[in-house]
């Protein structure tokens, strides 16, 4: 398992991270608890979740199950606690589950940072991160339309210093260690690491965008940064929420799948992607590659890469995704693969 630098905290991060989000709907406590043990085994030290999962659907009656699941293996594992990294994050503006859809503030954080420790069972957060910003994202099929034009620069800035300052406060205080973005920009990013050097408060370590074969959105002018900032590279749906895989091909709707769940694939069902897809399984074919292991090693490829964020409904789906480890990738196969994204770019 490769380890690569948690931005510029000293910590290291496995090369894949366990995602969380399915526990709690399709995922039950004893499966989840299975693959935290077997993750973590298998050289794992990177576990992701967030205040408001499970999904598929996210509900008021279920947010904030996934970090209980969570908090219950570590109340039975407490010696394991030095073991791993843990992430979570604090809702974004308009999430109305919490705090009545508030945007994250000095005020909020403290509260989140509270009903978080108190979920998870545990005394720190080793990662801390703002799932999106407030003032809205390109990210999740809006940069079709993307407009900052309306956003307003001055108030931004000044909830960014309101927000560090209470981030400090929780360093201070012992609560968390670090801090991370989600679903971020390349000028929004910059913004915290400039406003972070000028008045010392924790620097932004990581960034955790979606990212994959199929959505390539961070390989511009995030890539840039991340390499030459050091805040690396959390991708999230590496896999494409299972496009990826090729369980869809065809028009299949696996029963129990997230598309049974999710006809549209929060955006990504279009005419395109499976064209897309395709071509990615016919290069992992000839190959003679699992297209899971490839799309994984695939991004242990990219220079700014720090951690893929995997999730597993099922023990299986865990023990296929580990396989990625002791895979590489010839030239040959990357080539090819930098050739299937010119002739199918943004599939979605």
């Amino acid at each position: 398992m490769q380890m690569n630098p948690l931005g510029r905290t000293g910590l290291m991060v496995s090369e894949l991270c366990l995602g969380t989000m399915t526990f709690g709907t399709q995922t039950s406590q004893p499966e989840a608890h299975r693959q935290i043990d077997r993750a973590l085994d298998a050289g794992i030290n990177f576990i992701d979740t967030a205040e408001m999962y499970p999904v598929n659907p996210v509900s008021a009656e279920t947010v904030g199950r996934t970090e209980e699941i969570i908090g219950n293996w570590i109340q039975e594992n407490p010696a394991r606690r030095g073991d791993y990294i843990l992430a979570t994050k604090h809702s974004g503006e308009g999430m109305k589950h919490f705090r009545d859809g508030a945007p994250i503030s000095s005020k909020t954080i403290p509260e989140a940072i509270d009903s978080s420790l108190a979920r998870l069972k545990t005394d720190y957060i080793d990662l801390y991160q703002f799932h999106w910003p407030n003032r809205g994202s390109y990210m999740f099929r809006q940069n079709w339309r993307y407009d900052p034009s309306p956003q307003r620069r001055d108030e931004i800035v000044d909830n960014m210093r309101d927000c560090l300052e209470a981030l400090q406060a929780e360093v201070d205080k012992g609560r968390i260690r670090t801090f991370g973005l989600s679903n971020e920009s390349a000028w929004g990013t910059a913004q915290w690491l400039r406003l972070a050097e000028e008045t010392g408060a924790p620097r932004v370590a990581s960034v955790q965008n979606e990212y994959s074969l199929l959505c390539r959105l961070y390989d511009t002018d995030m890539a840039e940064l991340s390499v030459q900032e050091e805040v690396g590279l959390m991708a999230f749906s590496p896999l494409a929420t299972g496009i990826l895989t090729g369980k869809y091909q065809n028009g299949a709707i696996p029963e129990g799948s997230r598309k049974s769940l999710n006809p549209e694939l929060g955006g990504r069902e279009s005419p395109r992607v499976y064209d897309a897809a395709a071509a990615y399984l016919d290069i992992a074919k000839r190959h003679g590659l699992d297209p899971v292991h490839m799309a994984l090693a695939w991004c242990r490829t990219r220079p700014f890469m720090m951690s893929a964020i995997f999730g597993a409904t099922t023990f299986e789906q865990l023990e296929r995704a580990l396989g990625a480890t002791e895979v590489s990738l010839s030239e040959e196969v990357v080539e090819e693969i930098e050739a299937a994204h010119r002739a199918h770019p943004m599939p979605y």
